[in-house]
């Protein structure tokens, strides 16, 4: 494990590595914290979009944070991470949130107006899309963990 952290120094691939860990620990928690307040576990929601933390705030802030350490907080790099990751994290608590409540509102009344039809059947629309407000802001403090526990793993391997 130390070589292949090694081997990512420098390179780039901390980035990448940040990035990819805090999206995956984020659906590993969202999996978890559902399985144990619902009593059943659910593996799909390892791929699943919504839900407490956001993955998508969670992989950007890491993004970005690790872009700011490895290339400076005074990049245009950073500059340009940081705002990709404020774009991605209003977007998930905003137009993405709204679609959600707006699927909502549709299924509702798809069931409604099919139950007068029997013939018909209708495709539900997906609701768990968008995040709260409490959602995103704890998936970017994920992302923001992860980037700075990796990069601090390797400053102490070198």
């Amino acid at each position: 494990m130390q070589e292949f952290l090694r081997k990512i120094d420098g390179n780039g691939f901390e980035v990448i590595v940040a990035l990819l860990a805090a999206n995956q620990l984020a659906q590993i928690f969202k999996t978890i914290r559902v399985a144990f307040s619902k009593r059943k576990f659910n593996l799909k929601l390892l791929f699943a979009t919504g839900g407490m933390p956001s993955s998508h705030s969670a992989t950007v802030t890491a993004m970005a944070s690790s872009v700011g350490l490895v290339e400076g907080f005074d990049s245009t790099y950073f500059a340009i991470a940081a705002c990709f990751a404020s774009v991605v994290m209003v977007d998930a608590a905003g137009l993405r949130r709204s679609a959600s409540k707006q699927a909502k509102v549709l299924n509702k009344m798809m069931i409604e107006i099919f139950t007068e039809h029997k013939g018909l059947q209708p495709d539900r629309l997906k609701e768990f899309l968008g995040h709260t407000p409490i959602e995103v802001f704890v998936g970017a403090m994920l992302g923001i963990g992860v980037s700075l526990g990796l990069h601090y793993w390797l400053e102490m391997l070198r």
